[in-house]
């Protein structure tokens, strides 16, 4: 407990925590303690609002050259259970999220070995014609360092070009954890952690916000995933581009990594709480209950979380991982979930804009 009298001294005086402290809450095994930091934090950031926004995924393709240890959606080009949606299909389905009042588009796949890069403009430009008031939040960090490296040019100048057609917001995707030690087992492929934020840091100069995401309970240290955050925290502090964190829970089924438990759900709310007290830069903590499940999700708005995310709809990343989650969350269910937490539910846009309060 004298680790946690510290950091409540600290929050108290509003004096930045680090490392050590960011070991005591995870070490802590006093949640009410936990849950009474992290919700004094969260009401600071936000009061009672709880966030949540009318949004959709599309996952244009599972094929993805990198093949990272730790996920069950990428497929080999010509495996069985492969895909790759034509641009005409992926804008039907567009089309059909904005008649039902979406607001926003999440769009991430596989770094796919033969597509153009035309695709990937075609697909934000025609999405963005067929349904305008759509924001799009598309592709991730891995993904627009694969598109410069194949056009041969820099990073801004993809960003510029897709930013022309359409879009607006980066998802934090790819991040995994920072620790070269854990890259090298878990997605010895993909780009580096420095280039990860080198990326996002080049977004927000452009005025492309962006959120982050963070994996945890696969094989990273406690001392590896507080040094993420605190990555983060610092890229935050130079730019100030970051909306939200997402932490989100390892799924092992159908992954190299099948001999490891899932993680807890006590693990995961000690990690909401540990976001929500080391990033005091950070306005928004989400509790994905894709990856969390709902009740998890719920739970950790007494850890410090205050967005829900969004209703989804259709989610293929995790649940070829073997969550157990649904597919989607009604709004009516997404409000229900908030005010049980005796929360206000608000539904928001990409950039946090109240449409509705409850």
């Amino acid at each position: 407990m004298t680790g946690l009298e510290e950091i409540k001294e600290k929050l108290v005086a509003h004096e930045r925590l680090n490392l050590t402290d960011g070991l005591h809450i995870l070490k802590s095994n006093n949640y009410l303690a936990l849950g009474y930091l992290a919700s004094s934090r969260r009401q600071e950031a936000s009061g009672e609002y709880v966030y949540f926004n009318n949004n959709a995924h599309i996952n244009y393709s599972n094929v993805c050259k990198v093949r990272c240890g730790f996920c069950a959606f990428g497929k080999d080009l010509d495996q069985k259970g492969s895909y790759t949606m034509s641009i005409e299909a992926i804008i039907a389905k567009a089309e059909a999220y904005g008649k039902q009042g979406v607001t926003e588009i999440h769009i991430v796949g596989g770094i796919h070995p033969e597509l153009p890069f035309s695709y990937y403009l075609d697909m934000l430009k025609g999405i963005k014609a067929s349904v305008p008031q759509v924001s799009l939040k598309a592709f991730t960090a891995a993904e627009y360092d694969y598109f410069a490296r194949m056009e041969g040019v820099s990073v801004e100048t993809i960003l510029k070009t897709l930013q022309e057609v359409g879009l607006s917001f980066i998802p934090g995707g790819g991040a995994e954890n920072f620790s070269p030690r854990v890259r090298d087992v878990i997605c010895p492929g993909k780009l580096s952690g420095a280039r990860w934020l080198e990326i996002h840091r080049t977004a927000h100069k452009m005025g492309i916000p962006s959120n982050a995401n963070m994996l945890f309970g696969i094989i990273e240290t406690d001392e590896e995933l507080i040094d993420h955050l605190l990555a983060l925290r610092e890229l935050q502090d130079q730019t100030g581009g970051f909306y939200a964190l997402i932490p989100t829970a390892f799924h092992p089924q159908h992954t190299q990594f099948e001999h490891l438990p899932q993680a807890s759900a006590l693990r995961t709310l000690k990690v909401i709480a540990a976001a929500r007290l080391l990033l005091d830069n950070f306005k928004y903590i989400k509790a994905y209950w894709v990856s969390s499940s709902p009740q998890v999700a719920q739970m950790a708005l007494m850890f410090g979380a205050n967005d829900l995310d969004g209703v989804v709809r259709e989610e293929k990343i995790y649940h070829m991982a073997g969550a157990g989650s649904p597919q989607m969350q009604t709004k009516e269910e997404l409000v229900r979930l908030i005010q049980e937490s005796g929360l206000t539910p608000v539904e928001r846009d990409t950039y946090y804009n109240i449409l509705k309060k409850y």
